[in-house]
């Protein structure tokens, strides 16, 4: 039988971005705080260590632990859903600061354009854009009432950038620190979009290009450059992470404690209210029950939609009828790209895992979209993130498969290859959705959460558009030999693309079409909040935790509001 504890003001289910900006502001405000993360405490000491890649990179120290949860997946409602058995498509992370920890630190903010995307797009190009298969909509927000919160996020990580890219929403503030060095590589780039007319510009980067205090009073060092971001820990506390920002300024408070190992299971409710949350202790096995005023569920994507539905808190998604809205608007992102190989040896090794310039010409509806059959675009980029050995072993495409040959290509173009690369926007597709699944439970006997999840007709016509964009650019660059992307055919969950998964907590300004509102505030239980990457419409052609972090700030304010006055904040 669970034990019920003492109630408290709010319980966040998770303890990595989100989760650590609600209990900082919320601890802040005053309230009593508890947070539920099921992996382990970590920080900074820990990644104090020889950089191993293959510990990281390969055996995915800091990710979750599948054989304990993880997902089925089918491309289309006939297929069977199988589980995914290790890491492929996107790093699910596990332990305090969750993906926070691991992430490479691109930090964008979406374009005015993507909060009232199905307003623009029919005003510009009417409603026939996309087919009804697409189930497009507004996220109840616009830029300009989000602006304030993007700020906000953006000083309490300090991101390094520079305010020249002309497509860009307005800003009432520079960024808070100055970009990171512009590298003899990345001044190839800039050179090369230059004489086509682009426009190019340094990355948003939270892997800091000079020491930094937040507004909180939190130290955050300056970026090394040692190419070890993505999937690794930072141990120089210069990539911002929760756990060197609003995690200790929640403890500093003395409001705020974190419960670790301690996997929440279920929802509890009783009329319009949550009342809880029940969680199971992942050493003892012993069951617990957190009263609180307010449930906020901060953990990744997949596991607050999971939640909500075995918890029965919302309507699930029928693709068949097209009713309900939980499990809705799953999108993922493409990537687009081409592959450069030179004559002259280049430092690939150093780098950061935001160290790159961009050009925005193609992405959102920064060009007319009359004559081509998609809309949206890509961010296109050159990153310099470090060329790590285990993964990286580019050889030119009539390079024989194994053999003497191969090893004397592999070992040139070592140090000989650059990518410039897209990432895609990804539309919401009635087809595309999360459910449970009938057949699998994880370790607790929870069921898993299925993904039903394949490439669109728009996703491949944009991947093909922005490839020749791409192509393009790695030409003007010098490149002897140019590789553009192969088409996209179905979408595969095996190798690596972004751990940017999105929807299927979706926002919006009513419940017939969304599950939260925009203060992301659940619209069957007042007292209950879901934020995260999961309240998108649909995915940008950016990162997305930039958008997440403002999300984060704007859900601490509505829960300090409810706390305060109760009732719908909309």
């Amino acid at each position: 039988m669970a034990k019920t504890l003492e109630k408290v003001d709010v319980v966040t289910v998770g303890v990595g971005w989100t989760g650590g900006i609600i209990a900082a502001e919320c601890a802040k405000a005053g309230l009593k705080v508890v947070g539920l993360e099921r992996g382990k405490e970590r920080g900074t000491a820990d990644f104090q260590q020889v950089h191993d890649e293959y510990r990281y990179a390969i055996r995915y120290e800091l990710m979750q632990d599948l054989s304990k949860e993880t997902i089925t997946f089918r491309n289309n409602r006939k297929q069977e859903a199988l589980p995914m058995r290790q890491m492929g498509s996107f790093l699910l992370g596990e332990n305090l600061g969750g993906s926070g920890t691991h992430w490479n630190g691109q930090t964008w903010r979406f374009l005015p354009y993507d909060f009232e995307i199905k307003s623009m797009t029919e005003k510009k190009y009417g409603a026939n854009k996309l087919s009804g298969d697409y189930s497009l909509q507004d996220w109840g927000i616009t830029y300009e009432e989000l602006e304030p919160y993007f700020d906000k996020f953006e000083k309490t990580a300090g991101i390094s950038g520079e305010v020249k890219n002309p497509f860009e929403g307005k800003r009432a503030n520079q960024y808070p620190t100055p970009p990171m060095i512009k590298t003899p590589l990345l001044q190839k780039f800039e050179k090369a979009t230059t004489n086509l007319g682009y426009t190019p510009f340094m990355l948003p980067s939270a892997n800091l290009s000079e020491p930094y205090k937040n507004p909180d009073g939190e130290q955050i060092n300056a970026c090394q450059y040692c190419g070890f971001c993505e999937r690794f820990g930072c141990e120089y506390g210069a990539k911002t992470s929760p756990e060197i920002t609003v995690v200790p300024t929640a403890k500093k408070t003395g409001n705020y404690e974190i419960r670790f190992q301690a996997n929440v299971v279920e929802i509890l409710k009783d009329g319009n209210k949550v009342t809880g949350v029940k969680y199971v202790d992942r050493i003892s096995g012993e069951e617990f029950i957190q009263p609180a005023e307010a449930v906020v569920l901060t953990s990744y994507v997949l596991n607050n939609a999971k939640l909500l539905m075995v918890s029965k808190i919302g309507e699930q998604y029928d693709p068949a009828t097209g009713r309900g809205t939980l499990g809705k608007n799953y999108c993922y992102q493409i990537l687009p790209g081409a592959t450069g190989f030179f004559d002259e040896q280049m430092n690939v090794f150093m780098g950061a895992g935001s160290l790159g310039m961009s050009i925005d010409d193609w992405n959102g509806d920064n060009f007319d979209h009359s004559k081509v059959d998609f809309i949206h675009g890509a961010n296109i980029s050159l990153t310099q993130t470090g060329t790590r050995p285990i993964l990286s072993n580019p050889v030119p495409p009539d390079t024989p498969a194994w053999g003497a040959d191969f090893k004397k290509a592999s070992i040139h173009n070592y140090t000989r290859t650059l990518g410039v690369g897209g990432q895609g926007a990804s539309m919401p597709h009635k087809e595309n959705y999360m459910s449970l699944d009938s057949a699998y439970k994880d370790a607790y006997g929870v069921p898993l959460l299925k993904l039903t999840y394949n490439f669109t007709d728009q996703d491949r016509a944009l991947h093909m558009f922005i490839t020749k964009k791409a192509e393009e650019v790695m030409k003007e660059m010098g490149a002897k030999t140019v590789v553009p992307g192969n088409p996209l055919t179905d979408y595969d969950i095996v190798p690596y693309q972004t751990t940017h998964n999105t929807g299927g907590t979706i926002m919006g300004a009513s419940p017939e079409n969304s599950v939260v509102n925009n203060y992301l505030q659940h619209w069957n239980a007042e007292n209950l909040f879901a934020v995260g990457a999961g309240n998108f419409a649909h995915n940008s052609g950016y990162n997305p935790t930039g958008t997440v972090g403002a999300l984060a700030y704007r859900c601490a304010e509505g829960v300090i509001k409810y706390s305060k006055n109760g009732g719908s904040l909309v």
